[in-house]
Order: structure tokens, then C-alpha cells, then sequence
């Protein structure tokens, strides 16, 4: 206690570290570095504000700025490229972490609520806002327990995507300046070759090569797609379970199979486009707000006929045993009704000119054929039809078996507004089966275009009233309640802390992910009371 008051020199100290130069310990001064922890831990573990009060009035507020911005420019993230352990120096960050810190509450066994500061890992500048957006809008949101579960499951997700991230930029950045004096030469190379006339296999040549570099560009892309959210840390079962992965995927073999096996493939990729349009346009919040919305509604749609599939799958079965009950009652009773009118392909008998095939010129019978001596006679005029013959051809009976009957109830019967009544043969009333087949055809409107097709369509567009409501709730609950505790907005009117602040500042998502990056990464043996704690709640 009297390190921490005034008793001491102990602020006079850190003070000290704060505007003088931080040099890194080095590996012999272990003294020093335990040191400064143990007084900053002192420090930290007071909960009045007489110690940061007496450190700003030692300090000009512009002072302050400067070091902070001296510090953070000489502790730059230090690209690891193997283990960075023990015998790494300590970056400024680390020794004078007081001034890179976050604060957030934890709930202790006994039910009390403790707040705690700690420094920020560097490796949480690496965690990218696509990331953020999409675990912000994709993270549970029922029940209080399972948004905070669900968040805590993502963070190691969301930890070897850091952990990747670093990796990249520690491999681009040391040649970043070689690839751009590269690209470079090569627009100037581009700029003085171009006005040169090309031959038509120039022209070729650039074409297969533009296909193939399109063809590697994706593959390329792929890789790295994979690579920026940490798929190859966590294993190859990881990226085959990855739906954007395997989105990605269909598209590069998409652009192969247009490359080598036919142009018509490309026209696939129209049904991607849109989601690449809104990924390469601009790359802002509110366009991935509005592309994520675009995206939910989209799948609102497929959902709406895969959530309760197997009540549409099982009355699409009662559709078909009523369509085979009422095809062995049509096949027993009304076969001759089944008379349906088809349109025929017309018959050419016109001899082809000279020149065709000798194949087509064999088909036709009236040909004078030199060799043989057969048909040489001049071709008979043919006889036209009468009207009432074409209109016979033009029908014909579509219930011989009870197979065709099945196909000509099923067919014609459910795509028809009202019934296989509609494509059957009109009785007159003076027949003996008139009124049976009244009924049968009554029957087959109501109970299967009535009533199952329609409980089908019920299904369907009352799936996908209830996604809409649960879209709609999510959003209202991400506008108007807290991630982490659970209060609501109105609960924030008339006190000092309004809702915004109290999101921002005091239960920051974000902050209690960087808390477990920090229990992550943190050697064990150097756990304070609350990280131990919070360490072994999250195992």
C-alpha cells in the first residue's frame, strides 16, 4: 500500500518510464524487467484514481501524446519467424503497457463483478473488420448463454486467422517493394510494345495465355483466401467443411472446364457474379452490412424449402400415392378419356439437293438408284390429307398401360389449373359413366390441387415468413441490446452512461476477445489472479 500512495517514489518511477526513453531489457537484466512488472502490477491492482490523477498532473497532455506515438513507432510489430520466446527482447509495448491497455469486467464465483485492465496483445491488430462484421452478424443470438458460447467457440477461429495474418505480413512486406518496381516494368514494357503491330497468332497466343493467367489468377486467389482466415492451421477437415471455400472452389472449376472443355461453361458464372460484385466494388461497413442482408435473404429462400424438408419430401409422397390411386382408377374405368392432342414433327419427303450426303439421299424411298435398277420409276404425287384425318393424327390414347397413365396423371394432371380434368376427353351426359367420372374429376381438383399442392406452398411461404421474423428480430436485437450482458437500450435512459458508451467502453466485445488472446499467448507462469481464473474457465 505504500508503494502505491504518494508514500513512495513508486509514481515519481513510472513517470519516468513514461517519458524517458524505453531501452528493451536485455536477456541479463531480468531483475529490471521483473521489476518494472511488479510495480506496474501494484500499481494496476488500485481501484481509486489518486494515482492516475497525480501521473497526469506530472504530465502535459501533449507530452503524453508524443511518447505514446515515440512508442508506438519503435515498437512496430515484430514479424516472428520462429518462436519468439523468452530470449526475444521485450518491445516497449510490453514493459510500458499502461499506455496500450483495455479494461472490461469479469464475474467472479461468488457472483461479484471485478473490472481489470491488461495490455493488449499485438497480434490483435491483425484481426481483420471482415471478420468482425461477420461474426457480429452471423454470432447466436437466442438465448443470453448461447450468443456468449457461441462467441467464445469463434475466438479460436479468429485467433489462427490472426496468427495467419501475421504470417503473410511478415512474408509480403520484406519484398513489397520488388513486386511493385516489378509491376512497374512491366506497364512500361506494356506502354512501348503496344503501338507494334501483332499477327493473327500474336493475337492467339495473348488470348490462351489471358485464359490460362485468368485460370491461375483463381487459383491463386483461392489459396490465399484459404490462407487469410487460417484454414491451414486447422486442418484439411476444416477446409472441406468451409462453405466459402467450397464456393471458391466450384468456381475455379467453373473457369476450368470453360478453358478446356467448352466456352459454354462461363455462362455458369453469371449466377456468381453478384456476389463477386459486391466483394470488388468497395470494401466499407455499410457495403458489407448491405451485401450480408442481400446475401441472408438469398438464403432465406433456400431455406425456406431445406428447414422443413422432410414435410415437403413427405407430402410430395402422399402427391404421388394419390396420383397412382387415381391412375389405376382412371386406367380401369376411364381409359378411353385419356385422349390427348400432340403435336407432331413434321415428315420431310422433299429429295435433297445435289451435293448432300449419300447417307440422307439412301432415306428416301422415291430416289431412282442407278446400280440396282430399283425405283427408278417417276415418284407418285402424294395424296394430301383430309381434314378430319389430321385431326386423328393429331391425337392419340395415352392410358394403353397403366405406366402411361401413371406419366399422363402425373404430368398433366398436376400442372393443370383444374385437374387432369382439364387434358381428358369432355364426356357427354348421355354416357352410362358420366357422373363417375364427375366425381373422379372433383376428386383429383380438391384433394391433390387443393389441398396437397397447396399444403406444399403453405409450407414453403410459412418457413419463409418465419426466417423474415427471425431476420427481422436479430437485427432489432443487435440495435438494442447489449452482446455481453444482455441489457437492453431503455434501461440506459436517464443515467449518466448512455447506451453507446456503455457498449464501447464497458462491455466491448472486443475487448474480452483480445482478454483471451492474451490468456493465449501469455506464458502461464506469468498468469495475474484474474487471468489464472478466467484461464481456467475457458479450458
Amino acid at each position: 500500500n505504500c508503494i502505491a500512495t504518494h508514500e513512495s517514489n513508486g509514481i515519481d518511477i513510472i513517470t519516468a518510464l513514461i517519458l524517458n526513453d524505453i531501452n528493451p531489457l536485455g536477456k541479463k537484466r531480468m531483475d529490471l524487467n521483473n521489476a518494472s512488472k511488479l510495480l506496474l502490477a501494484i500499481m494496476e491492482s488500485r481501484h481509486d484514481s489518486e494515482n492516475a490523477e497525480r501521473i497526469l498532473y506530472n504530465m502535459r497532455p501533449k507530452e503524453l501524446v508524443e511518447v505514446i506515438k515515440k512508442a508506438y513507432m519503435q515498437g512496430e510489430v515484430e514479424f516472428e519467424d520462429g518462436e519468439n520466446g523468452e530470449d526475444g527482447a521485450a518491445s516497449p509495448r510490453n514493459v510500458g503497457h499502461n499506455i496500450y491497455i483495455l479494461a472490461h469486467q469479469i464475474v467472479r464465483l461468488d457472483r461479484t463483478m471485478e473490472q481489470i485492465v491488461f495490455p493488449v496483445p499485438s497480434i490483435c491488430e491483425f484481426l481483420t473488420k471482415e471478420s468482425k462484421l461477420r461474426i457480429y452478424y452471423t454470432t447466436e443470438r437466442d438465448e443470453q448463454g448461447s450468443k456468449i458460447n457461441d462467441f467464445f467457440l469463434r475466438s479460436e477461429d479468429l485467433f489462427n486467422e490472426m496468427n495467419w495474418q501475421k504470417k503473410l505480413r511478415g512474408t509480403l512486406e520484406p519484398h513489397w517493394s520488388g513486386l511493385l518496381w516489378t509491376a512497374m516494368l512491366i506497364s512500361l514494357a506494356i506502354v512501348i510494345a503496344l503501338p507494334k503491330p501483332h499477327g493473327i497468332r500474336a493475337l492467339i497466343a495473348s488470348t490462351i495465355l489471358r485464359l490460362i493467367f485468368s485460370v491461375c489468377n483463381k487459383i491463386i486467389f483461392l489459396m490465399s483466401f484459404v490462407g487469410n482466415c487460417g484454414t491451414f492451421t486447422r486442418g484439411y477437415r476444416a477446409m472441406v467443411l468451409d462453405v466459402e471455400f467450397l464456393y471458391h472452389l466450384l468456381y475455379l472449376l467453373i473457369c476450368a472446364m470453360g478453358l478446356f472443355v467448352h466456352e459454354f461453361f462461363y455462362s455458369l458464372l453469371i449466377a456468381l457474379a453478384k456476389r463477386d460484385m459486391f466483394d470488388t466494388i468497395i470494401r466499407s461497413p455499410l457495403v458489407s452490412f448491405l451485401n450480408a442482408n442481400i446475401e441472408e435473404t438469398l438464403l432465406n429462400v433456400i431455406k425456406s424449402v431445406t428447414r422443413n424438408g422432410r414435410s415437403i419430401i413427405l407430402t410430395a409422397v402422399l402427391a404421388l400415392i394419390l396420383v397412382y390411386l387415381f391412375s389405376i382408377v382412371g386406367y380401369l374405368f376411364f381409359k378411353d378419356d385419356f385422349i390427348l392432342e400432340v403435336d407432331r414433327l413434321p415428315n420431310e419427303t422433299a429429295i435433297p439437293e445435289t451435293g448432300e450426303s449419300l447417307a440422307s439421299d439412301f432415306l428416301y424411298s422415291d430416289v431412282c438408284r442407278v446400280e440396282t435398277g430399283e425405283n427408278c420409276t417417276s415418284p407418285a404425287p402424294k395424296e394430301e390429307l383430309l381434314p378430319a384425318e389430321e385431326t386423328e393424327q393429331d391425337k392419340e390414347h395415352t392410358c394403353e398401360t397403366l405406366l402411361m397413365c401413371i406419366v399422363t396423371v402425373l404430368s398433366h394432371g398436376l400442372r393443370s389449373g383444374g385437374g387432369v380434368g382439364d387434358v381428358l376427353r369432355k364426356p357427354s351426359k348421355e354416357e352410362p359413366l358420366f357422373a363417375a367420372r364427375v366425381i373422379y374429376d372433383l376428386l383429383f381438383f380438391f384433394m391433390v390441387i387443393i389441398i396437397v399442392l397447396n399444403l406444399i406452398f403453405g409450407v414453403i411461404i410459412d418457413t419463409f415468413a418465419d426466417l423474415r421474423s427471425e431476420k427481422q428480430k436479430k437485427e432489432e436485437i443487435l440495435k438494442t441490446t447489449c452482446f455481453i450482458c444482455g441489457l437492453e437500450r431503455d434501461k440506459f435512459d436517464n443515467k449518466t452512461v448512455t447506451f453507446e458508451e456503455h457498449i464501447k467502453e464497458e462491455h466491448n466485445m472486443w475487448h474480452y476477445l483480445c482478454f483471451i488472446v492474451l490468456v493465449k499467448v501469455k506464458d502461464s507462469t506469468e498468469y495475474t489472479g484474474p487471468e489464472s481464473y478466467v484461464a481456467e474457465m475457458i479450458r
